[in-house]
């Protein structure tokens, strides 16, 4: 893209001391709703399984599911289910091990019904070939996570060790803290919150990044970008456009 300064490619498994001066930066993907379609079934179905109800019976509360870390949701999910708190805290544990049979039984649907958005496998390419580092911060338990990224293609540039899980934090204001210390292991160099940018679809997106004094740029994939622009992000985008994305990530992190 014209006006942006490449820099060497950096691989997501290379540690390199002294990186500050040579990444362009380090954006960090929300997954469900920013990459790929937000779906519940697997949710649904990991939780029926772990506390042996019906699926038919399983009640998400809507005020804090999006944005939400998945130990959360489940333990919300079950109490609004019918479960007893205790029991529905005492299936956490399980719920991990029930997730990842749910996630590896159902890869094939995965693929029919939730590929990633058009633009996201471009935006990712073109990000990395201007020397942004890319990982992913998500209320997704890790095995649930690199399931559809691989499924979808979209795991080839980013580095999924320096990201942050459902499973490292159950409030999802504590995720960002994470990516910054598995940043600083794996490169060498502390990170540089003014280089980064958080790309994500929901208000709890954006009221994380700020306060991790991260960059946000919020996609309206599934809530209006009128709505969205009430949360105050850097950047509204209606979609992933590849040359749109690499811009507005180059403009807030100083790269243009």
């Amino acid at each position: 893209m014209p006006g942006i300064d490449r820099v060497p490619s950096i691989g997501p498994h290379d540690r390199m001391p002294g990186m500050s001066a040579a990444y362009a930066g380090l954006v960090v993907w929300d997954v469900d709703g920013t990459l790929i379609p937000a779906d519940l079934r697997w949710l649904r179905r990991a939780i029926a399984r772990t506390y042996g109800l019906g699926d038919e019976s399983i009640v998400f509360p809507k005020a804090r599911v999006h944005g939400y870390t998945d130990e959360l949701i489940v333990v919300d999910t079950a109490i609004a289910s019918g479960v007893r708190p205790e029991v529905a805290e005492g299936g956490v544990g399980r719920f991990h091990e029930v997730l990842a049979e749910v996630m590896s039984e159902g890869e094939q649907e995965l693929a029919r019904d939730q590929p990633a958005y058009p633009g996201a496998l471009d935006s990712i390419a073109s990000l990395h070939k201007h020397g942004f580092v890319q990982t992913v911060l998500t209320g997704n338990l890790r095995v649930a996570a690199e399931v559809k990224l691989r499924v979808s293609g979209l795991d080839q540039h980013l580095d999924l060790d320096i990201g942050a899980y459902g499973d490292d934090a159950r409030d999802r204001f504590e995720l960002p803290a994470v990516v910054t210390e598995r940043f600083t292991t794996r490169y060498g160099t502390a990170l540089d919150a003014g280089r980064t940018v958080v790309i994500g679809d929901a208000p709890n997106d954006i009221a994380c990044a700020r306060h991790a004094g991260f960059h946000i740029i919020a996609v309206a994939h599934r809530i209006p970008g009128n709505e969205l622009e009430q949360h105050s992000p850097d950047v509204v985008l209606e979609r992933l456009e590849s040359e749109a994305v690499v811009s507005a990530v180059a403009s807030l992190t100083g790269s243009s």
